[in-house]
């Protein structure tokens, strides 16, 4: 890690032994490009630039889909890179806080880095998304799902996991196949929410379902505000209700209305499955959750065989995670894109050749069009079992 005060980068216990810059090699990447002139990219190294909600370790899924993301990035690195380059990976959390991860990209294209990778959360995704616009700078990997980030039609944006309206049609599709008819949405109070909302009711049409409540949240909800929230579910009693992130607001509410015995079927998406599940203790048995990734714990698909493999080799105690997964899949993705821009890497390069591609990443295939950088649609639904498994 630099001792230069000036170049010095915040490093959290948790993130010890990740692949950081040292000073030589950032010195090198901001003066001396590689062949192609672009700014982190020397005839040795690729320097990516990460900002990620962490929250110094509070944040479950960050956590995991940051260990998941290394775990691949290791390999390639010992296995001699990309295209004859080793990848450095300079991280900074932003607390799950938009203007913190606005920040952040700032600072990490000032520094020279050559690309944006693998934020957590919409908020911050979509923060990164306007340094990325406005500097003309990739931003790979994005492990969030707002429409944000991929409508309008986003030019240096490349999502690799699904959007939640793929989720929100996954959960709907189900309540309707178990003969639900009324549906409830916890969602943040933003404009991202009522984007959010809007597809919710669209969808809710295409299957004959009805939008009977909205539950619009903030940050600084309150458990008198939540309980408010159980009494408005047991007025209008929506037969099936899910959220869009927050999970542990949504574990608050989920577990308030099971106690307060309301008949309302609860489900959720995918992020913060595995900590509402556990948080939920037996209250979580029968709730079903969508997935933006195979079961990390079953081994039917390559990219999933890969990663246990993969885990277990660093460590044989390893425990397997949707975050894992997910980290290690989007840079699995990374990597499949880089190399498919050859070894005469620039940013231009790069989006060029993502453009009109296909991945398949062992069984999760991710597509970018000139008009449209969709990703994965990839959304698998599980239930959780009386002994806190998650079964798909």
């Amino acid at each position: 890690m630099p001792t230069d005060p000036r170049t010095r980068i915040r490093a959290l216990p948790l993130l010890r032994g990740l692949v950081l810059a040292s000073l030589a090699a950032a010195c090198v990447a901001q003066g001396q490009p590689g062949r192609g002139g672009d700014p982190g990219v020397t005839d040795t190294e690729i320097v990516i630039g990460q900002s990620i909600t962490l929250q110094g370790g509070k944040n479950a899924y960050g956590v995991a889909a940051h260990q998941g993301m290394k775990l691949y990035i290791d390999q390639v690195n010992t296995a001699g890179g990309v295209n004859g380059r080793r990848l450095v990976v300079r991280t900074l959390d932003d607390d799950n806080r938009n203007a913190n991860a606005e920040a952040n990209a700032r600072r990490l294209v000032d520094e020279g880095v050559f690309m944006l990778f693998g934020s957590v959360e919409g908020g911050p995704s979509t923060a990164v998304m306007k340094v990325a616009a406005e500097r003309k700078v990739p931003f790979f990997g994005p492990m969030a799902g707002p429409p944000a980030l991929r409508r309008p039609y986003q030019e240096w944006v490349f999502p690799v996991r699904a959007e939640h309206r793929e989720e929100f049609r996954a959960l709907m599709t189900w309540g309707a196949s178990v003969g639900l008819k009324t549906v409830g949405f916890f969602h943040v109070d933003s404009a991202n929410g009522k984007e959010h909302l809007d597809n919710v009711t669209h969808i809710a049409r295409e299957l004959g379902l009805r939008v009977v409540l909205s539950l619009p949240f903030r940050p600084d909800t309150s458990d008198a505000d939540l309980d408010r929230m159980v009494a408005r579910i047991g007025e209008v009693k929506p037969e099936l209700l899910f959220n869009h992130g927050s999970a542990s607001l949504y574990e608050k509410l989920v577990a308030k209305g099971m106690k307060a015995g309301l008949k309302t079927r609860f489900v959720a998406v995918n992020s913060g499955s595995t900590q509402i599940a556990q948080g939920l203790g037996p209250l979580a048995n029968g709730m079903v959750f969508a997935q933006v990734v195979p079961s990390p714990w079953e081994r039917k698909r390559e990219i999933t065989r890969e990663y246990q493999e993969a885990a277990r080799k660093a460590d044989p105690k390893a425990e397997f995670s949707y975050g894992g997964l997910e980290g290690f899949l989007t840079a699995k993705a990374l990597v499949m894109g880089l190399r498919a821009a050859g070894r005469d890497l620039t940013r231009a390069s790069f989006v060029r050749a993502l453009r009109g591609s296909t991945f398949d990443l062992g069984g999760v295939k991710v597509q970018y069009t000139p008009s449209e950088h969709v990703g994965s649609r990839f959304v698998d639904l599980s239930m959780v079992d009386r002994h806190g498994r998650f079964i798909h």
